[in-house]
């Protein structure tokens, strides 16, 4: 893989990234809800036994930890190398970021709204850290902002709200995107870049 390519592979996803008990948990999750899942569903599903699935995930709380650490980084990591594709134009940062951000909660989007909605599920310092996470991903998009209305490139007299409005949009796709919809992800993507700049206030 040349360095282009790797720079600009934060766009491909796979049809399953996820190892096999952790895709069975993520399919039982988002069919029953976390507290509607059994240990034994997520075994059944897996092709384990109660022990063997125990054996890998002590319990099911480790199931859940394991795929919102996974959703979490993978953006992280997909988000950072976005920036890095963007360079110093701080419009095209927030472009990529946001097609960044679509795109993953497009074609990630169970596991996406399994991270989202089930917060309230996890508990001591896996919520610690998920909330650390999510706010890490919060203040990259806060940087562009405020970079672009340092500049004079963006408009926006309210900087902050307008961050959070903005991944609140791009996260909120998780919830009603379907493949089988009107517009691929790529498409939908390129909608979303356009509201953006709207929002801000592109001079």
């Amino acid at each position: 893989m040349t360095k282009t390519e790797a720079m600009t592979a934060w766009r491909v996803y796979s049809d399953s990234e996820l190892p096999p008990i952790l895709g069975a948990a993520l399919a039982c999750f988002t069919e029953h809800g976390y507290h509607g899942t059994t240990i034994r569903t997520v075994a059944s599903r897996a092709g384990l036994s109660v022990p063997g699935l125990y054996y890998h995930y002590p319990s099911k709380q480790e199931l859940l930890v394991a795929l919102v650490s996974h959703a979490m980084d993978d953006l992280w990591e997909r988000s950072t190398a976005a920036m890095a594709e963007a360079g110093a134009d701080v419009q095209r940062r927030l472009d990529l970021l946001v097609e960044c951000l679509v795109l993953y909660h497009a074609y990630r989007r169970d596991l996406a709204f399994i991270a989202y909605s089930e917060i309230r599920s996890l508990v001591g310092e896996a919520r610690t850290t998920y909330l650390g996470a999510r706010d890490r991903q919060q203040r990259l998009m806060d940087g562009v902002i405020e970079d672009g209305v340092g500049r004079d490139v963006f408009a926006t007299t309210y900087p902050r709200e307008v961050s959070r409005a903005i991944v609140t949009m791009c996260t909120g796709v998780a919830q009603w995107y379907r493949s089988d919809g009107e517009h691929t992800p790529r498409e939908l993507a390129e909608r979303y870049c356009a509201m953006t700049r709207m929002t801000v206030g592109v001079r």
